[in-house]
């Protein structure tokens, strides 16, 4: 059996990182509508989120207008322990 990808990044130093995108609509400015991203990404550089709405402002219609980015570490490497020994219960 294989550690998923995600596992993987996590053991990486990768953290669950969510962004709150709001966005005007083109054919709309005045009006705001929200889409949120999620992904593993590196604290506090973030190159997943950079590289994403990098992509938005090349290549999508709606501007960007506020961005809220939460970050949160699931596995750390240090929270992992080797123990000597099995415990089984029934």
């Amino acid at each position: 059996m294989q550690a998923s990808p995600d596992f993987r990044k996590q053991m990486e130093g990768y953290g669950l990182t969510t962004a709150e995108i709001l966005y005007r609509l083109p054919d709309h400015p005045a009006l705001l509508q929200a889409y949120v991203w999620q992904d593993y990404d590196l604290f506090p550089r973030f190159p997943a989120l950079t590289k994403f709405l990098d992509f938005w402002t090349r290549t999508l219609d709606g501007p960007l207008f506020k961005v809220t980015v939460g970050h949160s570490r699931l596995i750390k490497p240090a929270e992992l322990k080797a123990i000597g020994a099995e415990f089984k219960l029934h």
